[in-house]
């Protein structure tokens, strides 16, 4: 932000006496510089959401300069709606709701806002996909091996230069069309066949990135699976997203997060809820049971 300094001209009197050419000169001081305080640094301004390879994404900058609003931090036992296939649906009454961010539209997060909910924006952050407007983007030397997805390749996450304005872009539109948080999906490639050799330490730095790429814009950000590492991460998240924890055993590693006072979102897909609610219960986590088409169908604790 550029300033201009404003000072007052200084005032000269000047009085004669009889026959003396005696003068006297009288003088106010200057007023005080601008007082708007120290200038905040502007953020570079970042690309639309349409691909713009040859210019570098960066943080969106807030309104004058100002710091990011502080991310919104759901609460352990949180309800929610996980629906990934195609646009929103109306669903059950509950105050969060997960869904696609490439499929709905600003109208469609306007929408569930009206109806005093939030919304998070689902991305897929740990594979390519060839069903993406984006796709052309990622170059084939960060692909790896199909992840079990058709269409679905995992992504080289050690190539933090190339893969992080790829990320921003799909973080800016999240953004742009009023989400509250996101959940990038497949953050734990480097505990899979992926054709990279990826370590943990790859994954933390990558984690940790995608963490940071959300609060630069103000937006919550969710751990996704990624049990191992949750111990480090819990700081860098506002929440958690997790897939069959029950039907593993592996609920209890979940637990700081709830301790952290953040909600953990739990789904089975194979489990009767009559297995694994009451422990959620004890462990407070939002669990439910949904079909591997993540439609609207649920079946909460």
């Amino acid at each position: 932000m550029n300033r201009t300094l404003a000072r007052n001209p200084m005032a000269l009197l000047c009085t004669g006496v009889t026959l003396l050419l005696l003068a006297t000169a009288c003088s106010s001081g200057p007023s005080d510089d601008d007082a708007d305080g120290p200038d905040t640094p502007r953020p570079t301004a970042t690309p639309s959401t349409t691909p713009k390879p040859s210019r570098p994404a960066s943080p969106s900058p807030s309104p004058s300069g100002s710091a990011p609003a502080k991310p919104w931090q759901p609460k352990p036992g949180t309800a929610w709606q996980w629906q990934l296939n195609g646009r929103v649906q109306d669903g059950p009454d509950v105050p969060v709701y997960d869904i696609d961010g490439f499929e709905n539209t600003a109208a469609d997060v306007a929408k569930l806002h009206s109806e005093g909910r939030k919304a998070i924006c689902y991305i897929n952050a740990g594979a390519w996909e060839n069903f993406r407007p984006d796709k052309g983007d990622f170059p084939a030397a960060v692909q790896g091996e199909n992840n079990g997805w058709e269409g679905e390749r995992w992504l080289d996450i050690r190539q933090i230069d190339v893969l992080r304005p790829l990320m921003e872009r799909r973080f800016d539109m999240c953004k742009e069309k009023g989400f509250d948080a996101v959940e990038p999906d497949l953050m734990d490639g480097y505990l899979n066949k992926t054709g990279f050799p990826l370590k943990a330490a790859d994954q933390l730095a990558y984690n940790r990135m995608l963490s940071g790429i959300a609060h630069a814009r103000g937006l919550a950000v969710g751990l996704k699976n990624d049990l191992q590492q949750i111990p480090e991460l819990v700081p860098a998240f506002d929440f958690a997203v997790n897939e069959q924890c029950a039907q593993y055993d592996e609920c209890a590693l979940l637990t700081p997060f709830v301790k952290a006072d953040k909600a953990v979102f739990h789904v089975e897909y194979e489990l009767p809820t009559k297995d694994f609610c009451a422990e959620s219960d004890k462990l407070g986590l939002s669990s439910m049971r949904k079909n591997l088409k993540l439609d609207v169908w649920r079946q909460p604790c």
